[in-house]
C-alpha cells in the first residue's frame, strides 16, 4: 500500500510547479525553472514556485 501512496505523492508533486503572476499549475523539469528557460503558458512570465504539499 506504501507503493501506492508513493506513486500518487510522484505524480502529484514531483517536477510541478506553479506561475507566481496567475496561479497556474505547469508540470516542469526543475532545471529549467533554475535556469530561466521556463514560461508559462498563460501568462508568459518567468517566476515559478513548488506546489505546496496539503
Amino acid at each position: 500500500m506504501a507503493t501506492k501512496i508513493l506513486a500518487a505523492q510522484n505524480r502529484l508533486y514531483k517536477n510541478a510547479f506553479v506561475c507566481k503572476g496567475c496561479k497556474h499549475k505547469m508540470k516542469l523539469e526543475s532545471s529549467k525553472i533554475l535556469t530561466g528557460k521556463a514560461r508559462c503558458r498563460k501568462c508568459g512570465k518567468k517566476d515559478f514556485r513548488p506546489v505546496r504539499k496539503k
